[in-house]
């Protein structure tokens, strides 16, 4: 019985460091080569990084990416990989290479290219479509797709098992939304079932913009059971030894392989398996509890954001209110205490507990604290306006001079000790335009802008119950959320409460359901109408807000994408 030692190697890539990316798939490499393993499989364009997006239009790295995957394929020995890079020819191809022995062996280019979501692939490249082949690695035929060709029943898994592959490697990056993981296992094992044949899944992770790759890698056998899985948000080799056993009885007798069935030609690649016959199929991890999933997916999308882009420290204003104070939770478990700056910044209007609360966040953390009160910029503010503003009575305009003060607090600061802004706003508030253009926007990263208010306080619940203490204070789990930008300002005076909002923004934001649709699926009509009004208004301000963490199947951004002048209300 032919038997495979294959290593999933799940690296987090950086977008663009070509020689970043070639030393971490050649270090990988020699440790699987170690491992005496026979197969070495990267993620989809580990090479460039995923995605390299308009990097592509640039004809140099292009040429620069092709240098490197060569590079790569001159240090394989005995051990095999298949490397995600970009291969040109008459168009540009998301490709994976197969390098043994000093050389590419031979190129499989992606057939199903996405284009929908956070995907753009159909900008950039052309679909593959050479004559599949198979490579003989190890004395088992192994078939080589690339993501989003898994995902069809009748795609290139499913053509090339039926054409003699007794395993298919999938390289990957695919991006993290709540949930997906399940999506992933289920569509995975149902292809191995139907195909009857071992896939080993290999993911990217890390944080690349608004998004976050969280690797959870795995390993399903011929009969879709799942068989081996890395764990998710961190880099991570794993190793399994895969016995591939004959199923030609159950293909020959199902008539969906035999409609397809033609024998694909094989390209030999190394011999036989001669490691020990020890297993290592290593172990099935358990995939994280849903709000767990969340908070780390937060944690890696602001590490990444702040370390690839070359920042150590990062700014937050502290208000004492659940944003601020999850938001540097976060930042403090991505980056360091050491590495994290709090900032309150009363106003006449900020309530000693608030304060307090924030105080008490920033001892809990160990982070830096400093206060910086805004009364004198604020009184000079609405004298300097107070002959513009006469006759007229107090509004958003005096309340918004307060955040924007606020701003420009912040980014003062990262101008003179080069910290990140991050912003504090969840996706509620983006959703609805309960924020301030040019105020509590002002940032260069959005860490909860795709979190929904109900979840903040779940992700905070969860991280103190974890910490097994109240590392964010029990009053700001509790007290009613207020922006303090007025007297005795309450949020739902302005808002819907949360636990009515989140579900109409939900259907209405990633549903894409139409308000007439939600007064048919329940929903109250006033409320509706009020919801759609606010979040279509406020288009214009989430056009220039701070990237942020995707960690929901439609984020502001790259996934929903309205035109700002519009008309239609549905």
């Amino acid at each position: 019985m032919p038997r495979i030692r294959v290593a999933a190697c799940q690296l987090n890539p950086v977008v663009g460091d070509l020689a970043g990316n070639v030393e971490r798939v050649l270090e990988t490499l020699e440790e699987a080569e170690a491992q005496g393993c026979d197969l070495a499989v990267f993620s989809e364009l580990v090479v460039t990084g995923y995605p390299p997006e308009d990097l592509l239009l640039k004809p140099r790295f292009v040429v620069e990416n092709m240098e490197a995957v060569e590079k790569i394929a001159a240090r394989t020995g005995r051990c095999a990989a298949v490397v995600g890079f970009v291969d040109a020819g008459r168009d540009l191809y998301n490709a994976a290479a197969v390098c043994a022995d000093g050389q590419i062996v031979g190129t499989y280019h992606k057939r199903l290219l996405p284009n929908y979501g956070v995907f753009d692939e159909k900008r950039y490249f052309a679909p593959g479509d050479e004559p599949f082949e198979l490579f003989r690695v190890a004395g088992v035929r192994v078939g080589v797709s690339i993501c989003e060709d898994a995902w069809s029943p009748s795609g290139p898994v499913a053509e090339q098992a039926a054409g003699g592959a007794e395993l298919v490697v999938n390289i990957n990056a695919s991006p993290f939304h709540a949930g997906r993981l399940i999506e992933r296992l289920r569509m995975l094992a149902t292809r191995a079932s139907d195909a009857s044949c071992a896939i080993v899944y290999v993911n990217q992770v890390g944080g690349q913009d608004e998004l976050v790759f969280d690797g959870a890698s795995l390993v399903v056998d011929a009969s879709g059971e799942l068989v081996a899985s890395a764990p998710q948000f961190e880099e991570h080799v794993l190793v399994v030894d895969l016995d591939v056993t004959p199923v030609f009885r159950k293909r020959l007798l199902d008539p969906r392989d035999r409609a397809i069935a033609r024998a694909l030609p094989e390209l030999s690649v190394t011999n036989e398996h001669t490691a020990a016959a020890d297993h290592r199929y290593g172990r099935v991890v358990e995939p994280l509890p849903p709000v767990r999933e969340v908070y780390e997916a937060l944690v890696l999308g602001t590490r990444d954001y702040v370390g690839k882009n070359g920042f150590t420290d990062v700014v937050i204003g502290l208000s004492g209110g659940v944003d601020s104070s999850l938001v540097a939770t976060i930042a403090a478990d991505a980056v360091g205490a050491a590495h994290v700056h709090g900032v309150s910044m009363p106003s006449r209007y900020s309530s000693t507990g608030s304060k307090d609360d924030a105080g008490a966040l920033a001892t809990n953390l160990g982070i830096d604290y400093r206060t910086i009160a805004i009364e004198p910029a604020h009184t000079a503010f609405l004298e300097m306006l107070a002959p513009s503003f006469a006759g007229q009575p107090q509004n958003l305009a005096e309340e918004n001079v307060q955040a924007r003060i606020r701003g420009v607090i912040l980014m003062a600061l990262s101008n003179k000790f080069g910290w990140l802004v991050l912003s504090t706003g969840n996706k509620s508030e983006m959703a609805a335009g309960f924020s301030t253009l040019y105020g509590d926007m002002v940032g260069g990263f959005a860490v909860i802008k795709d979190v929904p208010k109900l979840l903040v306080y779940d992700l905070c619940r969860d991280r103190n119950a974890r910490a097994g203490r109240e590392l964010i204070p029990a009053p700001v789990l509790t007290k009613p959320p207020s922006a303090e930008l007025r007297p005795d300002q309450r949020d739902d005076e302005t808002l819907p409460p949360y636990g009515e909002l989140d579900p109409v923004l939900e259907a209405y934001v990633e549903g894409d359901m139409t308000a007439s649709e939600l007064e048919q699926a329940g929903f109250d009509q006033a409320l509706v109408r009020r919801v759609v009004t606010l979040v279509d208004r406020a288009e214009y301000k989430r056009r220039q807000a701070p990237p942020g963490v995707r960690v929901t199947p439609k984020a502001f951004g790259k996934d929903r994408r309205l035109p700002i002048t519009n008309q239609y209300r549905g």
